[in-house]
């Protein structure tokens, strides 16, 4: 199996070589020009992790691959680092940080696993328990990370019950900010609502974006089929009342529920 492995990724990283060498456009291309790319490709294995579609990941962690071994091309042409450097680094940092396996630490969960982490990051040189959260992450996605790491040094609530409070706490807030006019007030205190959303989101032990994303798709999913049955009645959405339209959405959903 090793020898398998071995070969695949020796004839990708020849592959990239050709590439770099021959073709016009990979030639042209530098870290900043794929940057982009690999958003775009980070989202669509994120796509296919959320549809459970196997086929999918597999695609998409390839192309994943092939931007990392990218990056490494241009980086040696450079001088910056090989690919060598660059797998011993994260193969070090995971022996490093991994004590309870490759050292004699003791830990019971993985909670404990999580702490150890952060600690021997700050150890490390990180200047603070929040650091290493990427500025440009999705703020749903953010602001799970800060939760997370601020739980590692026991800023967290006790129990659900009491985040459900702050979520309560932060809905009237919203409300009286509303009520007020002010629109800098109201959109601080709907800012305040979801981040409180999501950390009992996280309490409750679910992906929040995950979750919302799954809504996301439900109700593509719903509206596409509300547009195809107006049509099949001869009529546009936009020239139908909101009572009629949400008639053929009600019964949808309730197809859907069967």
């Amino acid at each position: 199996m090793e020898h398998k492995i071995n070969d695949s990724f020796l004839r990708l990283v020849s592959i990239m070589d050709d590439l770099r060498e021959k073709c016009p456009w990979d030639k042209k291309q530098t870290i900043q020009s794929l940057r982009q790319l690999t958003i775009e490709e980070t989202y669509e294995l994120a796509d296919s992790v959320t549809e459970g579609d196997w086929k999918g990941i597999k695609e998409e962690l390839g192309d994943l691959l092939l931007h990392i071994v990218f990056y490494t091309k241009i980086a040696s042409e450079q001088n910056e680092f090989t690919l060598d450097e660059m797998i011993h680094g994260i193969c070090d940092k995971l022996v490093a940080r991994h004590p309870h396996v490759y050292g004699d630490v003791k830990v019971t969960n993985e909670e404990d696993v999580k702490k150890n982490w952060e600690n021997l990051k700050l150890k490390e040189g990180k200047k603070t328990v929040l650091g290493g959260v990427p500025k440009t992450l999705p703020s749903l996605i953010k602001a799970m990370r800060l939760q997370e790491k601020a739980k590692q040094v026991g800023f967290e609530w006790e129990n659900k019950d009491q985040v459900w409070e702050k979520v309560e706490e932060e809905i009237n807030e919203l409300q009286q900010a509303v009520v007020s006019g002010k629109i800098d007030e109201a959109e601080e205190e709907l800012g305040d609502v979801f981040f409180s959303l999501v950390n009992y989101a996280r309490f409750l032990q679910l992906d929040a974006d995950h979750a919302l994303e799954r809504t996301n798709k439900k109700f593509i999913h719903r509206f596409s089929q509300m547009e195809l049955q107006a049509h099949m009645q001869g009529k546009n959405l936009d020239s139908m009342t909101l009572q009629e339209m949400d008639t053929i959405w009600n019964t949808i959903k309730q197809k859907n529920e069967i």
